[in-house]
């Protein structure tokens, strides 16, 4: 008798699983696990980066819900829970916040929809799927259920698009966002980038990234080339900076330079009038 299909991939790495190695979690496999001890070898402060860009996450979140008022939460590439996780830090702010958690690892799914538990006054969801069809993310019954469209939203693109290798698929998954959202809405974003790093160091770092290294998909871009997928969006003071010089003197303070944190963070608004997003 042939044995079902697992559901999970337990031979090739996964973002969310091997970010969950970095951060010391152990909802992982093997693969994750290995791969993530080899871009260490490569990059020694990986770990910490992976854990300042959580910082960033936290302190971005609190600036949304605190500094813009914002009730209403779309994370797509959600990750592996982990404490604080975004409604946490949202409703601490405003109990009857909104999350609405998407990724599209099922085992993502799986432990999140176990460990999520929102305050009484607010809600979460957790929605399978990605950038990949964003269209169905948008109009899940999961998300609408929790997030009114017809009011701003905040939508968090944390530590995502650089998985996303190909410029216009990216440019296209982030004009789809931004278009369904009203004005007034907002937009987090980190992104990994080689900038701060020698020219030997980057060319070590590329080979992992090659089809055949076995890490996955992954496109480090320059301060340029994330600004550019930006287009006409209106970005919010400091504007695109390492996530370490993102508002630092809010908690939790950072604890690594940019050459070590190695990304970039930013919020945006939508305005009132017509932006330009470059869908390619």
């Amino acid at each position: 008798m042939t044995p079902p299909e697992s559901p999970y991939d337990y031979d090739r790495p996964a973002p969310a699983r091997r970010y969950d190695v970095l951060l010391g979690g152990k909802d992982n496999f093997p693969a994750d696990r290995s791969s993530a001890e080899q871009i260490r070898e490569e990059l020694p402060s990986v770990g910490q980066a992976a854990r300042e860009l959580r910082a960033f996450l936290h302190r971005a979140v609190n600036f949304l819900a605190d500094d813009c008022g914002m009730r209403q939460f779309l994370d797509i590439g959600c990750g592996m829970p982990y404490t604080p996780n975004v409604h946490q830090i949202a409703q601490a702010v405003h109990p009857d916040a909104h999350v609405a958690y998407v990724d599209p690892d099922l085992l993502v799914a799986v432990h999140a929809r176990a460990l999520m538990f929102s305050d009484p006054l607010g809600a979460v969801s957790v929605t399978e799927g990605g950038l990949d069809d964003i269209d169905a993310v948008l109009n899940a019954p999961t998300v609408r259920e929790l997030i009114d469209f017809d009011q701003p939203v905040a939508v968090l693109l944390l530590a995502v698009l650089h998985f996303v290798v190909d410029d216009q698929h990216a440019q296209r998954a982030l004009a789809q966002i931004i278009d369904a959202l009203p004005p007034g809405s907002y937009l987090a974003l980190s992104h990994v980038t080689f900038d701060p790093l020698t020219p030997e160091h980057i060319e070590r770092l590329t080979k992992l990234a090659e089809p055949g290294a076995g890490h996955g998909p992954f496109r480090p871009r320059t301060h340029t080339e994330i600004t550019a997928l930006l287009g006409d969006l209106e970005l919010l003071p400091p504007g695109l900076v390492s996530v370490v010089n993102w508002h630092p003197n809010r908690q939790p303070h950072p604890q690594i330079t940019e050459a070590e944190a190695v990304a970039y963070g930013v919020i945006v608004r939508k305005p009132d009038r017509t932006i330009t997003t470059n869908p390619g």
